[in-house]
């Protein structure tokens, strides 16, 4: 299925049976990750503030789809808590939640509110960096607390070097990546490593709903591989991070070559 070894990743996870959390596990990636975890011999918790989501695994032995919203505090606390008493311990952790979002800083186009929305801004923070902060303080707190060596993966994004139109996803994406380098850092001596995957433009049906068909082909144009991405090219890079015990505080770029 991917370049990296899916069946190297089995003999491990078999071994260990350890247990994963996926946020954001409703969408394109999140669901692909929760299912090729679980694949791997994981037992998977995928969690996503879609309210569908215990449905859209109900039939997926091996994996529990929980809803909540992951930018609110408390909720985060008291769904997290759960299921570390539950599941627990819990030595893997996916963030794959956020979302893609596109708007410059201000369209001269515009008849008026011309300036990017503060709502949209705040939305798409709270999306792909809030949540993730969330989600990380609360299960790694207990990593360290109960002495679990593991391993946090984030999804981030090429877009954290500042793509143009893009203003508050770049910046969230940039925030990821200085996250997982400094809890890299901190938590290291504990064994709990951190490490950030960051695609480029994925063949997915949210990619495609944020960027238009012309805006798809300029990119792929411009990529050296000249494709999209696929989630097989980003499972190999999970799994890869998830495996390798002495990779931490890295951004590992899976783009085509279009940061080149």
């Amino acid at each position: 299925m991917t370049a990296f070894g899916i069946n190297d990743a089995k003999r491990l996870f078999d071994l260990k049976k350890p247990t994963a959390i996926v946020t954001g596990g409703a969408g394109s990636l999140g669901h692909a990750i929760s299912i090729c975890l679980r694949d791997c011999g994981c037992r998977v918790v995928a969690i996503d503030r879609d309210e569908t989501t215990p449905a859209a695994f109900a039939a997926e032995p091996g994996i529990t789809g929980l809803s909540c919203d992951l930018t609110d505090p408390e909720k985060t606390e008291q769904r997290l808590r759960e299921v570390w008493d539950q599941f627990g311990p819990i030595s893997i952790l996916v963030n794959a939640v956020g979302y893609i979002h596109s708007a410059p800083l201000v369209n001269i186009a515009s008849s008026s509110d011309r300036g990017h929305s503060f709502d949209a801004w705040r939305k798409v923070i709270d999306a792909n960096l809030t949540a993730v902060f969330l989600a990380t303080v609360n299960i790694v707190e207990r990593m360290a607390s109960t002495r679990t060596r593991g391993v946090v993966v984030n999804i981030s994004s090429v877009a954290a070097a500042g793509n143009a139109g893009q203003s508050a996803y770049s910046a969230a994406k940039a925030g990821v990546n200085a996250m997982t380098l400094a809890w890299a850092k901190e938590l290291g001596p504990l064994g709990i490593r951190f490490v950030a995957i960051a695609p480029g433009f994925v063949d997915t049906p949210t990619t495609h709903a944020a960027l238009s068909e012309a805006t798809t082909k300029d990119w792929i144009r411009r990529t050296p591989l000249r494709r999209l991405g696929s989630i097989d090219d980003v499972l190999s890079a999970v799994l890869f991070a998830l495996t390798n015990d002495h990779v931490t505080g890295k951004v590992i770029e899976i783009d085509g070559g279009l940061t080149l």
